[in-house]
């Protein structure tokens, strides 16, 4: 609590996976990565921000980014992710809350991920309006295990605080 203020605070979780084919680009927090396999998806298949979307959506009750941005709709075909983070963005600020922190990771056996998470990070603190220091951004590998683990996919996971003046 804030002195004499009450708070309204959210959690979200958001969790999202593509699969890795040819001939797409592999676009992860923004970030074109160098890689032989890209995302399939209708939109640019950001499995990052559409993580972080859907934790922030969660957050405020309001489904998950296919019931805002559906797959079935022609205009947003191959469309960059980064546009729907700024319309997400938008309705969160819209219901008067703001960032408190977004963690975030990444789990893909390859390529390496390290070189690109500060920028991943910077991106996602810009497209939500907060400080770099509220976001955190990782990277993992699920040891050859299962989808991903095998290379034939890319997920990501998301949590994320919101915070605003509690709503009477």
């Amino acid at each position: 609590m804030v002195k004499g203020k009450n708070m309204d605070i959210r959690i979200g979780h958001g969790y999202d996976l593509h699969k890795l084919v040819p001939n797409r680009p592999l676009i992860l927090g923004g970030v074109n990565i160098p890689y032989e396999l890209g995302l399939l998806g209708h939109s640019d298949a950001d499995v990052l921000y559409h993580a972080v979307m859907d934790a922030v959506l969660g957050a405020l009750a309001l489904g998950d980014i296919g019931r805002h941005f559906p797959d079935n709709d022609p205009a947003l075909k191959d469309i960059d992710s980064a546009k729907l983070c700024t319309q997400v963005c938008g309705i969160m600020k819209s219901r008067g809350m703001k960032i408190g922190n977004i963690d975030a990771t990444i789990i893909a056996q390859r390529p390496k991920l390290m070189p690109y998470i500060d920028t991943m990070r910077d991106n996602l603190a810009r497209l939500f309006e907060c400080p770099p220091e509220r976001v955190n951004v990782k990277a993992t590998t699920e040891e050859g295990l299962g989808v991903t683990g095998e290379g034939l996919a890319v997920s990501a996971h998301s949590v994320v605080l919101l915070t605003g003046a509690e709503h009477i």
